[in-house]
């Protein structure tokens, strides 16, 4: 098993619950994939470096979960697709 960290900056112009439950989508995907979640940061509404879609803020979320090799590339064909999700980064962690 590998350690990953997820980078996920949300739409920051959807209400609470579709930014909750886009979040916990993202969570079901990662155990749906084999993955086990260890911890989630949520870093809230932040500006972005530049604009996105013609979006200036974004809900940041660190997702850092356990898994073998195959989970982040399906995550990230899931992720590609989702509704509400501007940008995301999944990284292996070193040990």
């Amino acid at each position: 098993m590998n350690q990953y960290e997820l980078a996920l900056v949300v739409n920051a112009k959807v209400e609470e619950d579709v930014k909750t439950a886009t979040v916990e989508k993202v969570k079901e995907y990662i155990t749906k994939f084999g993955g086990t979640i260890t911890g989630v940061d949520e870093w809230g509404k932040k500006r972005l470096a530049y604009e996105i879609q013609k979006m200036k803020e974004g809900f940041y979320y660190f997702i850092k979960f356990d898994s073998d090799a195959n989970c982040p590339n399906e995550l990230e064909q899931i992720l590609r697709i989702t509704d509400n999700v501007i940008r995301y980064l999944c990284v292996k962690q070193e040990a």
